[in-house]
């Protein structure tokens, strides 16, 4: 059964009741095709005033649908060849994390994507999208590949963080993030990620070190999630509404800011309810992301990846003059 969120439910119930009227109308002599026009029309538009004025909450709720696609839904359909790797090297492998290589439009590329999963047995799988270091050391060693035969990267981020369990933190969780935002900055090869869903804290900061960074129009970016800055703040979790206002977490807050380069429309409702034209949307805008990253030479793709994250944020002197 499809998750329906709460703001949606407006929608629905006038979607039922047209359903209705096409069912009565197939059962019985009776045209109705005039009301379940004018119903129809009062659908179309109520569509676009809920969907055209959502808040930073609703996007939230989006980004965490149940059905919102996941890493592998888009790699299935974005490139060819893909063929996924596994493992460390040092401990084992974190099913949170997929990296492979394929080609895009015909080009080898090299692609990692946090995985989450759509109900109870997949997300345990996965770890409810949540990486071990493991996870963290599988996607470097990739990327390192990736450098060695200088193919792109291209990394899509979905998770609500990092694992913050203490076997994590045994193994080195803090070291392992801390190591991909180390090499990521001097990765030689260009680098570009998508936030198609949460992409909460250092967990997805550890995948997005890159020299473009895309968001779909309802994922989320942020430090902390909305429940767990409201609980900070305010000792109640259950102002996340509120907290997720005041975090500027969504897609066009942080453009607005200069957090990321693009905001990638989703069709009406999100990605989960026409992933083929959301497809479409994604192929265009890494296409013209390579297309501008490989005309660099390596020395102005390290210097614009530096500039792009020192330009970040605003530094206010504590000290009058």
């Amino acid at each position: 059964m499809t998750q329906v969120l709460e703001f949606e439910k407006p929608i629905v119930e006038l979607r039922d009741k047209i359903e209705e009227l096409k069912e009565m109308t197939k059962d019985s002599e009776i045209d109705l095709s005039e009301e379940i026009s004018k119903m129809e029309a009062r659908l179309a538009k109520l569509e676009d005033d809920i969907y055209g004025q959502l808040q930073p909450w609703d996007r939230v709720q989006i980004a965490r649908h149940t059905d919102r696609p996941t890493s592998l839904d888009y790699i299935d359909v974005l490139f060819t060849d893909f063929i996924e790797f596994y493992g460390d090297r040092r401990f084992g492998d974190d099913e949170s994390v997929v990296t492979g290589i394929g080609r895009f439009h015909g080009e080898p590329v090299t692609i990692i994507g946090q995985q989450r999963g759509k109900n109870t047995k997949e997300n345990l799988q996965r770890n409810f999208g949540m990486s071990h270091p493991e996870g963290y050391r599988k996607a470097l060693r990739h990327m390192k590949q990736a450098e060695k035969f200088n193919r792109p990267v291209i990394t899509f981020i979905d998770t609500k963080g990092a694992y913050p369990g203490r076997a994590a933190e045994e193994r080195g969780q803090s070291e392992a993030i801390a190591r991909n935002l180390m090499e990521m900055a001097g990765l030689q090869v260009p680098v570009i990620s998508i936030v198609i869903g949460e992409g909460g804290s250092g967990g997805a900061l550890g995948l997005g070190v890159t020299d473009h960074i895309h968001m779909l129009e309802n994922s989320t970016y942020s430090v902390i999630s909305p429940e767990g800055a409201a609980a900070l703040l305010w000792k109640d979790a259950g102002q996340a509404e509120k907290a997720a206002k005041s975090l500027k977490i969504t897609a066009p807050d942080l453009k607005e800011l200069g957090i990321i380069d693009q905001v990638i429309s989703e069709p009406l409702g999100g990605a989960h309810r026409d992933i083929e034209t959301q497809v479409k949307e994604m192929d265009q805008v890494i296409h013209e992301s390579l297309h501008q990253l490989q005309t660099l030479d390596t020395e102005a793709l390290l210097e614009n990846r530096w500039d792009k994250f020192k330009q970040m944020g605003e530094v206010q002197s504590l000290i009058e003059v």
